[in-house]
């Protein structure tokens, strides 16, 4: 595997920082090669501005065709590209960091903000159909992620009956809404909870389950998400034509009926 690891914790010194570590040994032993994304150590920029597109500040900034117009032309600020290069680079992205109010840090989110711009990591046409390419067919396809955080809740409050809602829910708008729609398939992901309050033998359990997920990433089936170009999601379309949410954890969810006429 080539592998970027996209890593947004604020100290490498953490819970986190040590799986890190551990994992990137667990690549060097196995004859994969890996590049890291630091991006709090990177002192990483979250915020999208008309200086990422080489864009005029006195114009108005729309940002799907002045982020298009400068990947195609080249314009876009240094540190985009270099890390647009290493997602090429890859064929394998670990996504990690600690769940922080349902969801990932800022810095990490204001990572995809600038990196996945259009025209690099979506908006292409199929030439074929004029169809957009998404949902499983864009210009990341062929690649794979997993996610892997950390939280201080307890395993079970994350699971499909736990207070905190299904791990799975919670990283929906990561794993379905930009990875999976961009091309990317993603395998389930890896929870280290009660983060916390780890003890050295949590600790030794957590390394052990990162190390076994790492080396069988490859074959491990993805999540079961739709092509929204496959015959499947067209027929679904036909059979139900009421909003439904068919993916992943939420497989049986369906919008509620329209209210009856008084």
């Amino acid at each position: 595997m080539k592998v970027l690891w996209l890593f947004a914790h604020p100290d490498r010194r953490s819970l986190s920082g040590s799986l890190m570590t551990e994992g990137l040994r667990t690549l060097d032993a196995h004859g994969h090669r890996h590049r890291v994304s630091d991006l709090y150590a990177m002192k990483w920029n979250p915020v999208v501005d008309a200086a990422d597109y080489a864009h005029d500040p006195a114009d108005r900034l729309l940002v799907g065709e002045a982020s298009e117009r400068a990947y195609h032309r080249g314009h876009l600020a240094p540190d985009i590209r270099a890390e647009q290069e290493k997602l090429t680079w890859a064929d394998t992205v670990i996504v990690q960091f600690p769940l922080w109010w349902y969801g990932m840090p800022a810095l990490l989110k204001g990572w995809f903000d600038r990196v996945f711009v259009k025209g690099f990591a979506f908006g292409l046409t199929d030439p074929a159909t004029g169809r957009p390419r998404r949902y499983g067919d864009g210009k990341l396809t062929g690649k794979r992620a997993m996610v892997i955080t950390t939280a201080g809740a307890r395993a079970a409050t994350l699971g499909p009956r736990g207070v905190n809602g299904d791990l799975n829910d919670l990283l929906f708008p990561l794993q379905h809404g930009t990875l999976w729609y961009t091309g990317i398939s993603v395998v389930p992901p890896l929870l280290i909870p009660s983060a916390d309050r780890a003890t050295p033998t949590a600790y030794a359990t957590a390394a052990t389950r990162l190390r076994d997920r790492l080396l069988t990433l490859p074959t491990t089936p993805p999540l079961p998400f739709r092509h929204q170009n496959g015959p499947d999601y067209d027929a679904d379309l036909l059979l139900h034509p009421t909003p439904t949410r068919p993916q992943g954890p939420a497989a049986h969810y369906t919008a509620p009926p329209p209210p009856a006429h008084p």
